[in-house]
């Protein structure tokens, strides 16, 4: 997903006022499908108090912090007893994570993966995670993560979750603070991307959707030789930068010296043509192109010329889908629909809340918050029940820190 636009909905730390909008408890159907969803916990204690603390990220007004969710508990050891269960405890959420796909999957019959970024902003340096972050709007402290969502055209659910961690996380003192794996290296954004790829691979029970891939800076030819080579349909959002070569099996009269993609795209005027993917009609160029001279693994170099940016193409690596340029364009246009409910439900169940210092309390909100979400996606398709009005305190107050 694009960081610009994400950062356009982010603040810091001092962030929304009203609640979910849920409008009330759970149906009897929506609890046994939360009890499904939380199912492989080992222990009915872990299973009622993720249960417990979903209902509390889908009904707390206000930032959804340990604290806050912990009063929905009873009892006056209430927040230590939430501070253990997602910080301490030792379950895993991994496996809550691919219940969480399966049924994501066929809640919105799911037509690909999105992989994508979210930053999110901390206004201290002791979150788990948190560094200066580069955007296109300056410069600011957070964690940088990557994300893949299940997405369809009405709806989309994130599944799994990448924490991006500097040198300085994966050594001591902070290492072992924050309880970050021994055997956790220094990540780029790019890694991240590649073990969130791979991560799909180990999800039963999920068909092999799609995989459309939103971080420019990640979307190299090694990316894309890794999901061509697992036999899945790709969109994979490239820099212009990025040096490919023509195909000459499929344009002989043209040389195969390495191009910067934008360039590729830009020289080529006759190759553009108008495309309608469903939303309107759009100028796109389609160049068939090889990774390699050498091993001809036939790709196509989509440029897109969208009317609110004339002057720069949107560029996308897919494979020679046999369905057509158009096809290719719907995958790309389910970006969209994660940027919408990564503000419109994502971040109105605390997705971006946890404040605590722990890397395995991390995972496990936010795993639990991806839960709440796809509840919230669901109200919001039978019963209307979140809430799309904003008061201005949810209003995000973007500050860069230059």
């Amino acid at each position: 997903m694009r960081q610009g636009a994400a950062m356009r909905d982010l603040g810091d730390d001092r962030r929304h006022e009203s609640g979910t909008g849920d409008g009330g408890p759970l149906t009897a159907a929506e609890a046994a499908v939360l009890r499904g969803l939380l199912a492989s916990l080992p222990l009915n204690g872990q299973r009622l108090k993720a249960e417990r603390y979903v209902r509390g990220l889908l009904s707390v007004r206000g930032r959804k912090t340990l604290r806050s969710v912990a009063a929905q508990f009873d009892g006056a050891s209430a927040q230590q007893s939430v501070h253990h269960f997602i910080s301490a405890s030792p379950w895993d959420w991994t496996p809550v994570r691919h219940d969480l796909a399966r049924h994501a999957q066929r809640a919105l019959a799911a037509q690909a993966w999105v992989i994508g970024t979210t930053l999110i902003p901390k206004t201290g340096p002791h979150s788990v995670g948190a560094d200066p972050q580069q955007t296109p709007l300056g410069t600011v402290n957070g964690q940088c993560t990557v994300g893949a969502w299940l997405a369809s055209e009405r709806a989309a659910v994130p599944v799994d979750w990448q924490l991006r961690l500097s040198a300085r996380w994966t050594a001591d003192p902070l290492r072992s603070r924050a309880s970050v794996p021994e055997d956790a290296a220094a990540d780029t954004v790019e890694t991240c991307v590649r073990r969130a790829v791979a991560g799909l691979a180990e999800i039963r029970g999920v068909p092999r959707l799609p995989v459309v891939v939103d971080v420019p800076e990640a979307g190299g030819m090694p990316l894309v030789r890794i999901l061509a080579a697992a036999g899945r349909p790709f969109a994979v959002r490239v820099s212009p930068s990025l040096p490919v070569r023509i195909d000459r099996w499929e344009l002989p009269a043209y040389g195969d010296l390495l191009r910067t993609a934008g360039d590729l795209a830009e020289s080529l005027p006759h190759l553009r043509q108008q495309v309608n993917p469903g939303d309107g009609s759009t100028t796109v160029a389609a160049v068939p192109v090889v990774a390699s001279p050498r091993r001809r693994e036939p790709m196509t170099l989509l440029g897109e010329w969208c009317p609110e940016r004339r002057a720069f193409p949107r560029l996308w690596l897919t494979g020679r889908d046999p369905s057509g340029v158009a096809a290719a364009l719907r995958l790309t246009r389910l970006t969209a629909v994660v940027e919408r409910d990564l503000v419109e439900v994502s971040d109105r169940v605390g997705v971006r809340d946890f404040g605590g210092r722990s890397f395995p309390g991390w995972h496990r909100h936010i795993t639990l918050a991806s839960v709440a979400h796809l509840m919230a996606v669901s109200a919001r398709g039978h019963r209307g029940a979140v809430a799309r009005d904003r008061s201005p305190a949810q209003e995000r107050d973007y500050r860069p820190v230059i």
